[in-house]
């Protein structure tokens, strides 16, 4: 009945976990989050659907996704492909978050199975729900990052460890090997530290067992040895892991030894000295690293465990108890990862980029998704907070009974009332700390809902979007919700705004839009504050004329129009304009004129080959009040003829406020401020 019970919660732990999980990735992630990784294993898991292990690009330069190997073969992510295949699996399930439920509930349910392992199923259970209630699972859980499906494979591996040590089987033995080997091709280094207190029970466990005469005939005891065979095959498993590792490595980088990562940033990995990835450098020092990692676990027992410092000190006198009541060889592991994660993250300088700034509080990633290098961290702390608030309760329930002037019930009822204060004391730190990082992603949610707006319900069928790249050229970073087919054949292409002209040639079928937004890009800060998708037109003949009108608020002193290409740049002045002015820009492949304005008719500029005809008009209400719109017209004059695209359009307080920040968006613009524009051609 006991064993049925426990069963029965595991079961519906694992499926309020679950659905939590969803819940949360669809109402606080519904376009990804701050980590612009996780658009790096959505990518991945595309292609792997596709069968592809690379992308090739139609445009030199444009289409290069986030943390992509540029490589002859194509281009390949610096990450392995074992989360992004376990995201895949959700797709063809019928979609990629599909794999969040599943991967929490297991999680959830393996934590309690290990804790059961090693201890009981009751401590197993209240282990579980420590993990549940940890800020830390349930974020990284809701997102498409590798951790927690990483994570998954640890415990799979710690399960079917313990079970083979407990049960002799060597089939379990078999699953612990896998599940080390896949965790292992997932993300080398966490596998290594989880597994290294197993190992240690390991080497424990055969003790005794290579005698001199026994070492004459290792098959022999291999096959008479039940230590040696189980610990063999899970070794063989594991190291087949290791070599799929490898062998993925050399068909993907050219070299077993050279990791996807180290392809990516040569000196992006473990160790000390200069570390960097592409422009962020450091020195990093051991005593660098103490200092960074010390907060990182602060962070992490104060602020992302489910119950903070309740829970860390209940751990810490768990440990206690286990200690004294006689640590067991098959507890012990799970007391070594307090140790192997902890120092073997100190090694690592990720630790020290989550956190941003150093002096700064609540900067970098750490502040929204938390330390997510320490996600093994919650499996051996809530199993020893477990143990510990058992303990309690036990201590407190044997107090009772043992006095004759208290009966049963008086016992129930101190047994309830010390269960209530530790969960009321649980429960109300978990409250308090997972306030604000789950504000601090839904302002960021909120931004994304403003910047994908335009993008709401789809795309437009047959597009072809030219996206701004305010962190370089990169796609999916920052616009995580918008990412190519592995074939450039969906319903949208998406392409960086760099060589317009190219990426129309190389999708000659599709319509061409242009994305732009207003603002910065600081989701954390309400940025974006606008977005729009405009659709762009792409003509060209000997001669083209871009006519533009723009909106004069009354009490405007001048409009002041300025064009500029490398050649230099002319000025036109129109005093005392009424609600709007026109202008024309006349382009051939040879030279640039302004129309419309007066002014000498003769005066040219020079346009030479692929560039953007600069166009501003600067709208003077004297200090404080004055506002700029600007034209950027790309321009092509390369083959005898002239073609040209529509131009970006931005709305500008300030001459620093221009240029990719201040797009134009017609739905949020002050009353009198509007711009129309129109191209059309003239052959001779």
């Amino acid at each position: 009945m006991r064993r049925r019970s426990a069963t029965l919660g595991t079961a519906a732990l694992a499926l309020a976990g679950g659905l939590f999980v969803w819940y949360v990735a669809t109402t606080l992630f519904p376009y990804h989050s701050l980590n612009h990784d996780e658009a790096v294993y959505l990518q991945q898991a595309a292609m792997l659907l596709e069968g592809q292990l690379y992308m090739h690009s139609p445009v030199e330069g444009v289409f290069r996704p986030w943390f992509f190997v540029d490589a002859p073969e194509g281009m390949y992510p610096k990450y392995a492909p074992v989360p992004a295949a376990m995201f895949a699996l959700g797709k063809l399930l019928g979609g990629y978050r599909l794999t969040l439920v599943a991967v929490a509930a297991g999680n959830l349910a393996l934590a309690a199975g290990v804790v059961r392992e090693a201890f009981d199923a009751r401590t197993g259970l209240v282990a579980g729900v420590l993990v549940l209630a940890s800020p830390l699972f349930v974020i990284n859980s809701s997102v498409f990052l590798p951790y927690a499906p990483t994570h998954f494979l640890n415990l799979a591996f710690a399960y079917c460890y313990l079970r083979a040590d407990r049960t002799g089987s060597r089939r379990w033995a078999a699953g612990a090997g896998a599940a080390v080997g896949l965790a292992f091709f997932a993300r080398p280094y966490t596998a290594v530290l989880f597994a290294l207190p197993f190992v240690g029970h390991a080497l424990w466990t055969l003790r005794g067992e290579f005698g001199v005469d026994r070492l004459r005939d290792p098959v022999a005891l291999v096959r008479d040895s039940d230590p040696v065979g189980r610990q063999a095959t899970t070794a063989a498993l594991g190291l087949v892991g290791v070599a799929v590792t490898l062998g993925y490595n050399a068909v993907v980088t050219g070299h077993a030894l050279t990791f996807p990562y180290a392809a990516f940033a040569p000196l992006d990995g473990l160790g000390f000295g200069r570390r960097r990835i592409l422009t962020h450098e450091i020195v990093y020092t051991p005593e660098l690293a103490l200092e960074a990692n010390g907060r990182v676990l602060w962070i992490f027992f104060a602020k992302w465990l489910g119950g903070g410092l309740v829970t860390a000190a209940l751990a810490g006198l768990g440990v206690a108890v286990a200690v004294r009541r006689g640590l067991t060889d098959r507890q012990a592991p799970l007391a070594g990862l307090l140790v192997s994660i902890p120092l073997g993250n100190v090694y690592f300088w990720g630790n020290f980029n989550v956190l941003g700034d150093l002096e700064t509080a609540g900067d970098g990633l750490v502040a929204a998704l938390g330390p997510y290098y320490h996600f093994d961290l919650l499996l051996p702390t809530a199993a020893f907070a477990a143990v510990a608030a058992l303990a309690v309760v036990d201590r407190v329930r044997g107090a009772v009974a043992a006095r004759p002037e208290f009966d049963r019930r008086a016992t129930y009822a101190a047994t309830a009332v010390v269960v209530l204060v530790l969960a009321g004391a649980v429960g109300a730190v978990t409250a308090d700390i997972a306030r604000e990082p789950v504000e601090r992603n839904a302002e960021v949610t909120e931004s994304y809902e403003t910047a994908y707006e335009p993008f709401e319900g789809g795309p437009p069928r047959n597009s072809l979007v030219l996206l701004p790249d305010p962190y370089g050229n990169w796609l999916n970073h920052p616009f995580q919700a918008v990412r190519n087919d592995p074939g450039y054949d969906g319903r949208a292409v998406y392409a960086i705004d760099d060589r317009p002209f190219a990426t129309a040639d190389a999708f000659p079928n599709r319509t061409l839009y242009r994305y732009a937004y207003r603002g910065g890009w600081a989701p954390y800060d309400g940025s974006p504050s606008a977005a729009r998708l405009q659709r762009v037109e792409d003509v060209g003949g000997d001669r083209v004329h871009l006519d533009a009108t723009v909106g004069v608020p009354s009490g405007a002193r001048s409009v002041t129009v300025r064009v500029g290409t490398d050649d230099g740049s002319l000025y036109r002045v129109a005093s005392g304009a009424n609600s709007s002015l026109d202008f024309r820009l006349d382009v051939t492949d040879e030279r640039v004129a302004v129309e419309g304005l007066g002014g000498p008719t003769d005066e040219t500029l020079a346009v030479e080959g692929v560039e953007d005809v600069r166009a501003s008009a600067f709208v003077d209400y004297g200090p404080g009040g004055s506002f700029t719109y600007r034209f950027d017209l790309p321009v092509d004059a390369t083959d005898g003829r002239v073609r040209v695209l529509s131009p970006r359009i931005e709305l500008c307080r300030g001459v620093r406020s221009c240029g990719g920040e201040a797009a134009y968006v017609p739905e949020t613009t002050p009353d009198g401020v509007t711009v129309e524009t129109n191209l059309t051609v003239t052959d001779t």
